[in-house]
């Protein structure tokens, strides 16, 4: 039997993204916003309007909504717990497919406790534990624990800057996952998903990033010039290299 293709994931903040992923064949989106801050949550008329993209387009499973306070570290105080936990309820409330979390303890371990509050907050909908677990003490550990707890993916970069470093534990933590799929992510290019698909992962998550200055300058207080956009070409030859990796 061949194998399937590897999934592929867009990080998108914006509708346009979200339509450019469905566009070219993409299986999901992670819909956030500020990606320079490793993504936050997004707001809930972006999560609407996504929503609602995908529901016209007849995507099902496609809007996965980051819930993430704050950039910075992974380790919540309860305030910030609790503000996980409302903002996963309103996201699938919106009509989000999934959900992408993550915490850690004091200790740099996976948070499991924190972990299985947000599943039981995301209801029926899927969660993927992302990078914290490459921020955490133990990856391949956080991996397996991850494994039993009724996640449904997680992001990961086999614990490295990036997937190219991580390839060999990834490799590892393809063995230890079980039933819980693996998604590379982290600094993918296009020629590196073969690779991917060879030391056996399910998915690649990548953002296909380009920059535009559309809305002219952004004046004193506007912050830096220019945005984030999603680059169609990118998503294109992603999903084309994905369907070849099989």
């Amino acid at each position: 039997m061949t194998a399937a293709a590897l999934s592929v994931e867009i990080a998108v903040q914006d509708v346009a993204g979200a339509r450019i992923a469905l566009d070219a064949g993409a299986a999901r989106v992670e819909l956030c916003q500020a990606l320079g801050l490793g993504g936050l949550t997004p707001s809930t008329g972006l999560i609407e309007t996504t929503v609602g993209a995908a529901a016209e387009a007849g995507a099902a499973g496609f809007v996965h909504v980051l819930v993430r306070p704050r950039g910075g570290g992974f380790v919540y105080a309860a305030d910030e717990l609790d503000t996980i936990t409302r903002d996963i309820r309103a996201a699938v409330a919106l009509g989000a497919d999934g959900v992408v979390v993550g915490a850690l303890t004091d200790e740099g371990a996976l948070d499991l406790e924190a972990i299985a509050r947000f599943i039981d907050a995301a209801g029926d909908a899927d969660v993927t534990v992302h990078r914290a677990v490459d921020a955490s003490a133990g990856p391949v550990e956080a991996v397996a624990a991850l494994a039993a707890l009724g996640v449904r993916r997680v992001l990961t970069s086999g614990g490295a800057a990036d997937c190219r470093a991580g390839l060999s534990t990834l490799q590892t933590m393809v063995e230890a996952s079980g039933m819980l799929e693996v998604m590379a992510g982290g600094g993918v290019r296009i020629p590196d998903i073969a690779d991917l698909a060879a030391a056996g992962v399910d998915a690649v998550h990548l953002s296909a990033r380009g920059t535009t200055t559309r809305g002219g300058p952004s004046g004193p207080g506007g912050g830096v010039a220019g945005f984030d956009v999603t680059d169609p070409g990118l998503v294109r030859a992603a999903v084309a290299a994905a369907r070849l990796s099989r």
